[in-house]
């Protein structure tokens, strides 16, 4: 929320800029027009017959006029002085609106799998949840745990580990719709939010997901180890608490883990 309010100043401040940006044009142009009509007032009368109400010595001319070009000559280096210094200003909010931007985006982000973290969930839950609500559609938590991870970091290091959790997620990415919400929720734990979709649809995406664990456990058959993962679902029905059903989620997976079987 106050990385949202600084962006919210920042882009205050910029349009405060081009507010004066365009206030110092039109303060420009309004001043050359003075000038201008000063200038035919002073000069036209000596053009037409010195039939005017100001007379002037055509010796005098010259000197009028290059006062008068001097005088607009400097107001414009004045003014695209103020106009270099309001786009050096505006240049440095905008780099310091992209960086906490980028840092924003970074920050719901997990660095090892790329997929979004916790932090980012709690947003999409919320949006999620209320479009469910509001438009009657049907919503599923998949939660997705890697058997025996613990081990399998115990035995093979935790670079072979951490390459696993990155490989499980570009499966994932692979297997799910871009619809679809996917994030690391913690450890070799990930949760996949699946608007749109019941338990009989979140149960197709499952198969399509271990049929993609099979393919990769033939295609690495040397690594010494088979993966393996066990999956829960909770349906989202309006209304309801949208941690609630994580809850449920979580204790499916739970009872997948006791009692070994395709998630129900």
């Amino acid at each position: 929320m106050e990385e949202t309010t600084k962006s919210d100043e920042l882009q205050r401040e910029i349009h405060d800029l081009e507010r004066k940006d365009f206030d110092l044009w039109s303060i420009g142009v309004l001043v050359v027009l003075i000038l201008a009509a000063g200038f035919a007032a002073l000069v036209l009368p000596n053009v037409l017959g010195h039939h005017g109400f100001l007379r002037v010595n055509e010796r005098y001319l010259p000197q009028l006029f290059f006062g008068f070009i001097v005088l607009i000559v400097l107001f414009n280096i004045y003014t695209l002085q103020r106009r270099r210094n309001l786009q050096k200003a505006r240049d440095r909010l905008m780099h310091e609106l992209i960086r906490r931007e980028a840092a924003d985006k970074l920050s719901l982000v997990d660095p090892l799998t790329e997929l979004y973290n916790r932090r980012y969930l709690t947003q999409v839950m919320t949006r999620e949840s209320n479009r469910a609500d509001r438009l009657g559609s049907e919503m599923t938590f998949l939660v997705v745990d890697i058997d025996g991870f613990r081990a399998l970091n115990t035995r093979f290091g935790h670079l072979r580990g951490d390459r696993i959790l990155s490989e499980v997620a570009q499966i994932l990415k692979r297997t799910f719709r871009t619809s679809d919400t996917i994030v690391r929720y913690g450890g070799d734990e990930f949760l996949v939010l699946l608007p749109d979709a019941d338990r009989a649809q979140a149960r197709q995406g499952v198969d399509r997901l271990l049929k993609q664990i099979e393919r990769w456990n033939r295609s690495n058959s040397g690594e010494g180890f088979a993966l393996g993962l066990t999956c829960g679902l909770a349906a989202y029905a309006k209304g309801a608490d949208a941690n609630a059903v994580l809850q449920a989620a979580f204790q499916d997976l739970d009872s997948q883990k006791s009692h070994p079987s395709p998630p129900a």
